[in-house]
């Protein structure tokens, strides 16, 4: 018996609030990280103004970060730790292919 079977092309969408939280989260799990420089809400995504940007090409991803760093960290060390870290991330857990992660620091804290 043969059986004719159309190929059925399934299509998976990962949404950017979870390459955003992924993000978010492995940025202040970083050491020296104090915070991101705003807050990720509803109207910071809409207006692409909070402290991460997502950029989509087809499966192909860019991401913005800013942070805040810690006060006697050096900020490019911890900024190209926050880099591996997002990248490592956004790719083990979407499957997208990161494409670039830019960090801007901000700003330092100060804790007394």
């Amino acid at each position: 018996m043969e059986v004719n079977q159309e190929a059925v092309k399934s299509r998976i969408k990962i949404s950017n609030d979870v390459i955003i939280t992924i993000a978010r989260l492995a940025a202040l799990d970083v050491k020296g990280v104090a915070g991101l420089s705003g807050e990720v809400n509803n109207m910071s995504k809409l207006r692409k103004n909070g402290p991460i940007s997502i950029g989509m090409i087809g499966d192909v991803v860019s991401i913005g970060v800013r942070i805040i760093v810690k006060n006697g960290e050096k900020a490019c060390t911890v900024a190209q730790e926050v880099q591996d870290a997002v990248k490592e991330n956004v790719q083990n857990m979407t499957g997208l292919a990161v494409a670039q992660v830019n960090v801007t620091v901000s700003g330092v804290t100060f804790d007394t």
